[in-house]
């Protein structure tokens, strides 16, 4: 008896998409869209930079901000039946907001806080990140789905 897998992501499952998506036009999209989001991270990190030393407010601020589109964004395209193009969740989602958060440098930053023996702000750093992309993810979410049924006339 064979198993039928499902997709990891149905944007990406060129088989499923619901229309014709070629591979080229992905890689394209999400490429530009992360030029764009690492763009508006480096513009961020310059508007707000960091001291060298103690918590990393800038890349903390980014992280959390961008979980949370990502809960915006997951809600308009994927559960509020809004039709979109198949390009607009690689470009933004993997693209914009997957170049304009980084977990790579959140990483960094984090082995940094140790090897400077900055252990407390590095536990704090760790946990607050992890609970303020998750938060923000949820949060995102749970305000979309509700703004947009409230503009559906609907409850719930």
């Amino acid at each position: 008896m064979s198993e039928v897998r499902e997709p990891v992501d149905p944007d990406v499952d060129l088989r499923a998409a619901p229309e014709p998506v070629r591979v080229l036009p992905v890689l394209g999209a999400v490429s530009l869209g992360g030029a764009l989001g690492a763009a508006a991270r480096y513009a961020a990190l310059l508007a707000w930079p960091a001291s060298g030393a103690g918590f990393p407010w800038a890349l903390f601020g980014i992280n959390v901000v961008g979980s949370g589109l990502i809960g915006v964004l997951m809600v308009l395209v994927v559960e509020s039946g809004l039709r979109v193009h198949p390009l607009v969740r690689p470009f933004l989602g993997v693209g914009v907001l997957g170049g304009f958060t980084s977990f790579s440098t959140y990483a960094m930053d984090l082995s940094g806080l140790l090897a400077r023996g900055e252990l407390l702000t590095a536990v704090g750093y760790l946990l607050g990140t992890l609970a303020g992309a998750l938060g923000a993810v949820w949060a995102g979410a749970v305000l979309t789905r509700r703004l947009y049924r409230a503009s559906e006339g609907r409850t719930g």
